[in-house]
């Protein structure tokens, strides 16, 4: 599942940019870091980060890292509490303002992750991608990107998949710096944030897995 292709932009000036940019941007918000960090610790304990494995560039896997936002709230027989239970306002407050993703700008460092690019979705979902769905998985996956200034999390599946499929089809500077200011103005605004299993969409192996059965009964 490996592309090569890619303008100059694509294949030799993204990834040294990425690396620049996150370390300037680790370096200015490291005071943001810090305060994020300290409020996480206080209102929600520890560990002070959330982190979990992602499937990158050619689905290789890697451990992306994010502020937690969801306390360890358990019910008697010591399994966790719904999200929305455990998801506080303070919680809420990090991921409408994407307060929560500042870590991920050590994976772009690292080069786990881009800037710009498809968001890293669960494990779990790569058995119930279409092969032309599998070619957001061609790019590293990104801090934010097309479907993101296009709906983010209220956007149906199909929706999503399309806005990363048309970005992965054509990559270019400018189309970045678009992307990149309307997840500023989407931030300030605190727009198109859906709760999980509330107002946005249900996980998506069990959205396709659904819809999977669904159109087998139908035959």
């Amino acid at each position: 599942m490996k592309n090569s292709k890619g303008g100059i932009y694509r294949r030799f000036v993204k990834r040294p940019m990425d690396f620049i940019l996150s370390l300037i941007a680790i370096i200015v918000l490291s005071p943001v870091f810090l305060v994020v960090a300290f409020l996480v610790r206080t209102k929600l304990g520890s560990p002070v980060l959330f982190k979990q494995k992602r499937p990158g560039l050619n689905e290789e896997l890697f451990m992306m890292y994010k502020f937690r936002t969801m306390t360890d709230g358990r019910d008697k027989d010591g399994e966790f509490l719904s999200d929305s239970v455990r998801l506080t306002k303070f919680g809420r407050l990090l991921r409408s303002t994407s307060l929560d993703e500042l870590p991920e700008l050590f994976n772009i460092l690292k080069g786990d992750m881009s800037i710009i690019g498809p968001r890293p979705l669960a494990v779990q979902y790569l058995p119930y991608y279409t092969e032309q769905e599998r070619v957001r998985h061609t790019v590293r996956p990104g801090l934010s990107g097309l479907a993101q200034i296009n709906g983010r999390n209220t956007a149906s599946w199909e929706q999503r998949f399309s806005y990363d499929i048309k970005y992965v089809t054509k990559i270019t500077f400018i189309g970045d710096l678009r992307i990149i200011i309307g997840t500023i103005m989407k931030a300030v605004k605190r727009a198109d944030i859906g709760e999980r299993g509330v107002d946005s969409p249900p996980d998506f192996d069990k959205y396709r897995k659904n819809k999977l059965e669904v159109g087998g009964t139908s035959k």
